[in-house]
């Protein structure tokens, strides 16, 4: 039987990792399928609504109730993929505010430098190494979220203060350097980590 098209061209699946969460998470990706499937079931009644008002070639209701359970089959094909390739483990921020900070680890605030290899300039941020998905900024301080899974944590995690080290980043080669490692204050863990959203994920 010849190979299809499509899955000669599709790119192989990512390989399971361990996903880092705060507590609940696991509870809102379960909701989230929930509610997908009720979305489904009130989708298939307009459908069988649509197909009995007659010829189908200009039921416009019919066919877009069809491409709305199409795209949530996709989502709900996708969410159910994360949720079987990924390990959740999950961490409760309270251990981030006493922890040794020797090294850079998650739940610590540090500020770090990077410095282009090709261009020669250099980049300071003010982070709070976070748990997958976590993106808010708190203009008070000026800390944003870095989630433990994305390029630049990959690469600093484990690093110590004032130690040089060259990577590969997305944008090309550079030198980072964690200037600063410090825990967080409960005020800026208030400030940034806001409720907990199903992950943002495409269909492959």
């Amino acid at each position: 039987m010849p190979l299809h098209r499509k899955k000669i061209f599709r790119p192989p699946s990512p390989a399971p990792t361990t996903i880092y969460v705060r507590p609940g998470y696991n509870r809102v990706l379960a909701e989230e399928f929930e509610a997908l499937k009720l979305k489904r079931v009130d989708l298939v009644k307009d459908k069988v609504e649509a197909h009995s008002q007659g010829d189908l070639r200009e039921n416009f209701g019919f066919k877009a109730a069809k491409d709305a359970i199409r795209a949530v089959d996709r989502k709900m094909t996708a969410l159910d993929r994360f949720v079987a390739r990924n390990a959740f483990i999950e961490v409760d921020p309270v251990t981030w505010l006493a922890k040794p900070t020797d090294r850079l680890q998650l739940g610590h605030v540090a500020t770090i430098e990077r410095q282009d290899v090709s261009t020669k300039r250099q980049h300071r941020f003010t982070f709070l190494v976070t748990t997958h998905g976590e993106t808010a900024s708190d203009p008070e301080s000026g800390i944003e979220c870095l989630p433990h899974n994305s390029p630049l944590a990959t690469v600093v995690l484990g690093l110590a203060v004032d130690t040089p080290t060259k990577v590969t980043l997305p944008a090309g080669e550079a030198i980072v350097t964690v200037r600063s490692i410090r825990n967080p204050t409960q005020a800026e863990l208030d400030r940034l980590l806001t409720a907990i959203k199903p992950p943002d994920i495409e269909d492959d």
